[in-house]
């Protein structure tokens, strides 16, 4: 019996690793995840432009107080028809014109002229800075605070940081939240991307009436065991084919792109760091860049994340391809496996949502028992595994993980042996009901 689900595990393997759609996506997958890391910075880059605007303030109240930064330059103008006439020839990009208010308790009314529509980044900030003078205004008129004093409250800062009582590390809970949300995301995705593999090739042999020959020889529960793992193996080396690519990929454009920005620019792009002095800003190596994005990561478990990472991987795996190939071996075609998917993918959606829902809270009552209900706990899981989850949990949830793989595998063979030889019969769950009778 292990030698022909061993053959059918090799073939089905060997079949699909030299398909063109697995190289494409293979090299494809890398490409647009290093992509997610690398655009963001370069479009930072690329879209630093500057907006020169031209001040009209008939209330003379933000008078040479709005200040120019890297992306807005302020001019101030005093008529109102000049301004419009010079954002007409392309002298200015923006008029800001600042209406007189109507009594001194009421606040002026501030309006924007522009030739092209602008984004919201200017006017976004060019609202902020008109608050903050008017904030300024109300507390030196009503409350006699200064410019300089406000200025100083406003600089106030706490620093609020988490520490792990046990081993006296910092938490940190910024990426341990980051890294929850991205594995639920790619658990789910890859769940579902090769399980539908599974539904498809049984679909496609029971089409081609390939499964005749082949069930001659081998009993169907071995096939499609074969089948389940085979795949699963496919997933697996696409999956960490895709992680050293990906990260191949970020080093090297990286360290290309790191020839060409600042550490300044580097640290305002990715928001991670204390800006240093445009002055002695030099070039930044992508290893320097990487140990500055690490330097708060304290004491997560990467190894244990990984590890739970394969483990609910394969388990979630498992659990629905049994039922994927159930459904797959009970149509004739992939268009009459609609009425069967929403059982299927309600628990994957709900996992999917709780995982990016419960972030927040991951020892909540909520996400303790979607953690260990089997349809469930592959996401959300591997959400609370970076908060660190006590060693009784994770056997459980595991434990009974494996348990629902067995019964759902018992469940679908049921199926399995009976739909793989129907032919031309439309069949819907009270003929499914009767199949797992039998």
């Amino acid at each position: 019996m292990k030698s022909k689900i061993l053959l059918i595990i090799r073939r089905e393997y060997m079949t699909r690793v030299k398909k063109k759609s697995f190289i494409i996506m293979t090299i494809l997958g890398p490409v647009l995840f290093a992509s997610l890391a690398i655009i963001p910075v370069f479009l930072m880059k690329v879209s630093s432009s500057k907006e020169t605007v031209a001040v009209v303030d008939e209330s003379h109240i933000f008078y040479n107080r709005l200040e120019n930064s890297e992306k807005l330059v302020f001019t101030n103008v005093e008529n109102i028809d000049e301004a419009k006439e010079q954002l007409k020839k392309g002298t200015y990009d923006l008029v800001l014109h600042i209406e007189k208010a109507d009594s001194d308790k009421a606040n002026p009314v501030a309006l924007f002229y522009n030739k092209k529509q602008p984004g919201m980044d200017p006017i976004s900030a060019i609202q902020k800075q008109l608050q903050d003078v008017l904030q300024n205004k109300l507390l030196m008129q009503t409350y006699h605070i200064t410019t300089e004093d406000y200025n100083k409250i406003k600089a106030v800062r706490i620093d609020v940081k988490a520490q792990d009582v046990r081993t006296g590390e910092e938490s940190s809970t910024a990426i341990k939240t980051g890294i929850g949300f991205i594995s639920g995301i790619l658990l789910f995705m890859f769940v579902v991307m090769f399980c539908t593999q599974v539904m498809q090739g049984v679909i496609e042999e029971k089409s081609n009436r390939i499964i005749e020959v082949i069930v001659s020889s081998v009993k169907p529960f071995q096939i499609m065991m074969g089948k389940i793992v085979g795949i699963a193996m496919v997933g697996l080396t696409q999956f960490v084919l895709w992680i050293v690519l990906t990260f191949g990929l970020v080093f090297v454009v990286g360290t290309a792109m790191a020839s060409k920005f600042t550490q300044t620019e580097i640290t305002q792009s990715m928001n991670i760091g204390t800006m240093v002095d445009p002055e002695v800003a030099g070039q930044i190596e992508t290893t320097a860049l990487i140990e500055k994005m690490l330097s708060g990561v304290g004491n997560i478990d990467f190894t244990l994340i990984i590890i739970m990472f394969f483990i609910y991987f394969i388990g979630g795996y498992l659990l629905y391809a049994a039922l994927y190939a159930a459904v797959g071996s009970a149509v004739d075609s992939e268009a009459d496996t609609q009425q069967f998917m929403a059982p299927l993918m309600t628990p994957l959606m709900i996992g999917y949502i709780a995982a990016l829902m419960l972030v927040g809270n991951p020892h909540g009552t909520a996400a303790f028992w979607l953690s260990i209900i089997p349809f469930t706990s592959p996401m959300v899981m591997m959400m609370r595994v970076g908060f660190g989850v006590p060693a009784w949990e994770l056997a459980l949830s595991i434990g009974l993980l494996i348990a629902g793989f067995m019964f759902t595998t018992w469940l679908a063979a049921k199926i399995y042996r009976v739909g793989i030889l129907m032919y031309g019969k439309k069949v819907n769950y009270k003929e499914l009901w009767k199949w797992l009778r039998y």
